[in-house]
């Protein structure tokens, strides 16, 4: 059985109305603009051909109806971090930006380092995100609106019907939220009953949580260890030191998973008094000297690392609990 040759590589640079596209004829570079389009994909396959590794950037919601086509054609598509990129390009001393250069670094990434092909999420999965992305929403205009109803009430004159107004946003407001809170565990029960059983197994882990731990991890399907998903939840620590005269504080890298991090870092006051391991943790770092804040980060990381081996395992939470999969490094 022969090789199968590598497939040839286009670097895709998309923004919302446009891709710029960099591919490769004869060894020479060659550059296309298309709109990020239907008739843009088709422009684009047109002139590369579906059989190939489109490389592009995670641009929120920009690259999804590309990738999804390319997806779709028979193509195989890479979508990258941006940082991944930004350092790629600092390593080869790159100088410059326009969307051409970035799709030919992106073609030049392709070509150079292996990359992990990637796979659309389940229509479940990306229907739950939408409805948490508008319930998020829809608390931000509740709060809004909460706080300009109580600065009204501060005035020495008021006016009625504004307050009325008000006063009927916030219900309709709440209403909505208390429906897309109920609809959401609905929707997720009806693919991920087991996972969400087996999440809340974990003291300190509640419905809501398992909830948004799921809708994160895509359905846990994405990772191959617990250290992919604390990095996608920003909780690496990072380290800032040289030699003997820099030695400054480890941070947490906190790219990506801003909501995930508020929420476990709530959870994480349970679980240091309700969790075994947790609590073990808790204490063994503030005995240490470690202040609270730095001890319930660890517990952050620990509650990920066991829903990460839970779910990955089938067995519910055990206070003994010691899988490979939670505590092998």
């Amino acid at each position: 059985m022969e090789p199968q040759l590598p497939l040839p590589v286009v670097g895709l640079d998309v923004s919302k109305a446009s891709l710029a596209v960099c591919y490769q004829v004869n060894q020479q570079f060659k550059h296309l603009e298309v709109s990020n389009s239907k008739a843009g994909f088709q422009q684009l396959l047109k002139a590369c051909g579906a059989q190939c590794l489109f490389v592009m950037e995670a641009t929120g919601t920009y690259n999804l109806t590309v990738a999804y086509y390319l997806h779709e054609q028979g193509g195989q598509v890479a979508v990258l971090n941006p940082l991944v990129i930004k350092r790629f390009i600092q390593m080869h001393l790159g100088k410059g930006k326009s969307d051409r250069k970035d799709a030919q670094w992106l073609l030049r990434y392709g070509q150079q380092q292996a990359v992990k092909v990637w796979q659309p999420d389940e229509q479940v999965l990306v229907e739950c995100r939408q409805l948490e992305q508008v319930n998020e929403q829809l608390l931000k205009q509740k709060t809004m609106v909460s706080n300009a109803l109580e600065a009204l009430q501060q005035q020495p004159v008021i006016s009625q019907l504004a307050r009325e107004h008000l006063q009927h946003t916030l219900q309709v407001l709440t209403e909505q939220i208390q429906a897309a809170e109920a609809e959401l565990p609905a929707l997720l029960e009806q693919r991920f009953q087991a996972e969400l059983t087996l999440l809340c197994s974990i003291p300190g882990i509640g419905r809501k949580t398992a909830g948004m731990l799921l809708l994160f991890a895509g359905g846990f399907q994405r990772f191959d260890n617990h250290r992919q998903l604390i990095a996608l939840a920003g909780l690496s620590p990072r380290e800032h030191s040289s030699g003997t005269s820099v030695r400054g504080k480890a941070r947490l890298t906190k790219m990506g998973g801003g909501l995930i991090r508020g929420k476990l870092y709530m959870c994480s006051l349970a679980a240091k008094q309700k969790n075994a391991a947790c609590q073990a943790l808790y204490e063994r770092l503030v005995a240490k000297g470690k202040n609270g804040k730095v001890a319930l980060i660890a517990v952050c990381n620990k509650l990920l690392k066991q829903a990460f081996a839970i779910v990955k395992s089938g067995q519910p939470y055990q206070a003994n609990f010691t899988s490979k999969l939670a505590f092998n490094s």
